[in-house]
C-alpha cells in the first residue's frame, strides 16, 4: 500500500493531525459534531473523565465519557468545506497508521452525529422542532470531487429537484444523499421529524436572503417550499448535512445531522435565544448515540 505523502497527510510535530490537533488515541468511536466551538463546552459539561481539551482555529475537541460511552465532541465551524476537513481528518485518525503513513487493514467505523441549528421551511417545522436529515440536498458540490459519489446519490430525486425548481443556478447541480438508516432510526425514534434537508453553500443568497445584492432566482425559496416528491416535502435549510452524510457514506462511517429549528423561513420569524433549546437535544442525542 502506498505511503501517503506528507503534503497530503499533514502530521504536526506532536503527532497530531494538521487542523484538529488530535492524535489517533484521543478519538472515540462515537463523535458529536457541532458548529460553534463554544458549543463543545455545552456538550462536554455532560461528560466525565475528560481526557483532554484541545482548540485550534474553529476546531475545538474534548473526549470523555457519558454513561459508560466514550465520546468525542468536535466543532467544525460553518459550511461543507469545513466538513471536508473534519471528516477526512477524523477518518485519518481512525484508519491511517501515522508511523507508516499507510491505510490500516482493520477498518474502524465511526458513528457521527451533528447537532446543529436550522431554518424551517414547512408549517410542521416551526421554531423549536427537532429535525433529523434523513436525506440531504447538497448545494455545495463537495462530494463531486470524490470517486464513487454517484453510487451514494439519489438520481431520481435529483432530477425531480431540477425539474420542479426550474433550476437556474449555472454551474451548480444539487445532489441528494441519505443518512445512515440504522443511525437515523436510533436517534430520531418517534419524537424527531425525519426531514428532507437542504445544505446550502452560504447563509445569505444561497438560502434566499436578499440584503443589497439581488438574487439570481428570487422565487427559488417559494419553489422549494412547494416541492413535493413521493409525498415528501423539503423541511429545512442548514449548511453541513450533505457533505457529512455523503463523505461518511463513501468512507464507510455512520453519520446523521439533527437540527433544532430556530428560524421560520415561511413565517419570517427568528428565535435569537435558541441556545436555551439546544441542551435538551444534546441530551437526547447523547442518550441514543
Amino acid at each position: 500500500m502506498r505511503p501517503i505523502p506528507s503534503s497530503e497527510l499533514i502530521i504536526n510535530a506532536d503527532g497530531s493531525i494538521f487542523h484538529l490537533h488530535l492524535r489517533p488515541e484521543q478519538l472515540a468511536d462515537r463523535v458529536i459534531l457541532v458548529g460553534d466551538p463554544a458549543r463543545v463546552d455545552t456538550v462536554a459539561a455532560y461528560l466525565t473523565d475528560r481526557e483532554y481539551d484541545i482548540a485550534n482555529r474553529e476546531f475545538h475537541s474534548v473526549t470523555g465519557c457519558y454513561r459508560g460511552k466514550r465520546i468525542t465532541a468536535v466543532s467544525h465551524g460553518i459550511g461543507c468545506d469545513n466538513i471536508d476537513i473534519v471528516l477526512n481528518e477524523l477518518d485519518a485518525l481512525a484508519n491511517i497508521d501515522f508511523a507508516s503513513r499507510t491505510v490500516r487493514s482493520d477498518f474502524r467505523q465511526l458513528t457521527l452525529v451533528r447537532i446543529g441549528t436550522s431554518g424551517g421551511l414547512q408549517p410542521f417545522t416551526q421554531t423549536g422542532t427537532y429535525v433529523a436529515a434523513a436525506q440531504s440536498i447538497g448545494l455545495d458540490g463537495v462530494i463531486y470531487f470524490y470517486a464513487g459519489n454517484a453510487e451514494m446519490r439519489d438520481a431520481e430525486l435529483e432530477e425531480a429537484l431540477i425539474r420542479q425548481l426550474e433550476w437556474k443556478i449555472e454551474g451548480l447541480r444539487p445532489y441528494v444523499v441519505s443518512a445512515d438508516s440504522g443511525l437515523l432510526d436510533r436517534i430520531a425514534q418517534d419524537d424527531i421529524v425525519r426531514g428532507l434537508t437542504i445544505a446550502a453553500n452560504g447563509f445569505y443568497g444561497p438560502q434566499g436572503r436578499e440584503l443589497r445584492l439581488p438574487l439570481t432566482d428570487p422565487t427559488l425559496n417559494a419553489k422549494i417550499e412547494a416541492f413535493e416528491f413521493g409525498g415528501r416535502r423539503i423541511t429545512n435549510y442548514e449548511m453541513e448535512s450533505s457533505a457529512l452524510s455523503g463523505l461518511a457514506a463513501l468512507m464507510g462511517h455512520r453519520a446523521l445531522t439533527v437540527c433544532c429549528i430556530i428560524a421560520g423561513r415561511v413565517n419570517k420569524n427568528m428565535n435569537t435565544e435558541y441556545r436555551d433549546a439546544l441542551p435538551a437535544l444534546i441530551e437526547k442525542v447523547l442518550n441514543r448515540i
